[in-house]
């Protein structure tokens, strides 16, 4: 039996190129070392952000 390979490349470019644009974003707004620290880490759960805040706008 063959199995097939499904490749989700977009997705993940998609992801990588909102994460560096987040991580520039958060880290060049940080006043301090550990604030630019904190910047990386919502860099990396960005979409968490996204998705939470447009809950908050459609759900009035």
């Amino acid at each position: 039996m063959e199995h097939k390979l499904h490749e989700r490349g977009t997705a993940g470019a998609v992801y990588g190129l909102g994460f560096i644009g987040a991580a520039v974003f958060f880290i060049s707004h940080a006043a301090t070392f550990w604030m630019g620290v904190l910047g990386f880490l919502k860099a990396i759960v960005w979409p968490a952000f996204l998705v939470f805040e447009s809950f908050k706008f459609l759900i009035k």
